[in-house]
């Protein structure tokens, strides 16, 4: 896998057509546990030099994601992460989810009077855009330039992966707290060996997606989740993990 810093070929072709781009990216597709996780970045035509280090956020070791969260915040026009609960993903789908998540983060930026013209998103599937089957959304979805490998050659989605994998690692390191018997601290929520121990010894809790195939045992942990979400009509019902994607 290239290490190449992420470039600005693709913004700077869609900043000819629109002041503002976002580039956004998912995270925490295929865990087991925990939210589905969504960050935007926007830049413009004046946004200056990419941060140093910046790169998608699975090349980068922990410390170093961490540290740059302030500096990309600085760079980027504004950024946003939205969430998807486990039980909306069981509820809706992951596609769906994925969508609703994506949606959070605009919101979010809409509120601060950011609204980009054009959102480049890594893949090749625009999961983003409401399909034309389903009632159109309350805010209508920017155009989507989707862009495979958009993580690792574009400046934007690279932030916006590093902002997502920040913010979701957090909540599941605190997470862990509560339920130290799944690893969550170290494995994110993903199939790691010890995670998946747990889910057999002691069954799922309420951070877990009931609907993907899990090794339970017979005693399940029941409490609160602490995402409190509003309801979605999904599209796509209940799936399996993406084994593809790493922790």
């Amino acid at each position: 896998m290239s290490t190449r810093p992420p470039g600005r070929e693709l913004e700077r072709e869609l900043l000819a057509q629109t002041p503002l781009v976002a580039g956004m990216d998912e995270v925490g597709r295929g865990a087991l546990a925990g939210p589905v996780s969504v960050g935007v970045a926007v830049v413009d035509v004046t946004t200056g030099r990419i941060p140093s280090g910046l790169r998608d956020s699975k090349l980068l070791a922990v410390p170093v994601r961490e540290r740059l969260v302030r500096p990309i915040r600085r760079w980027a026009v504004a950024c946003a992460v939205g969430h998807a609960s486990p039980e909306e993903i069981d509820r809706v789908g992951i596609i769906a989810a994925l969508r609703l998540a994506g949606s959070r983060a605009l919101v979010r930026l809409a509120a601060d009077g950011v609204e980009p013209g054009a959102i480049i998103l890594d893949g090749s599937h625009d999961w983003l855009t409401t399909p034309a089957h389903l009632p159109p959304p309350e805010r209508a979805t920017p155009p989507v330039r989707t862009q495979v490998k958009a993580d690792l050659r574009c400046a934007a989605v690279a932030a916006a992966s590093v902002l997502a994998k920040v913010e979701r690692d957090a909540m599941l390191v605190a997470a862990h707290a509560e339920y130290p018997d799944y690893g969550w601290a170290a494995n994110k929520g993903y199939s790691a060996p010890e995670h998946l121990r747990a889910l057999g010894r002691v069954g799922a809790c309420d951070w877990h997606r009931r609907s993907w195939s899990l090794p339970t045992g017979p005693r399940p942990v029941a409490a609160p989740l602490p995402l409190e979400l509003p309801d979605l009509a999904g599209d796509h019902p209940p799936g399996a993990p993406d084994p593809a994607e790493s922790a």
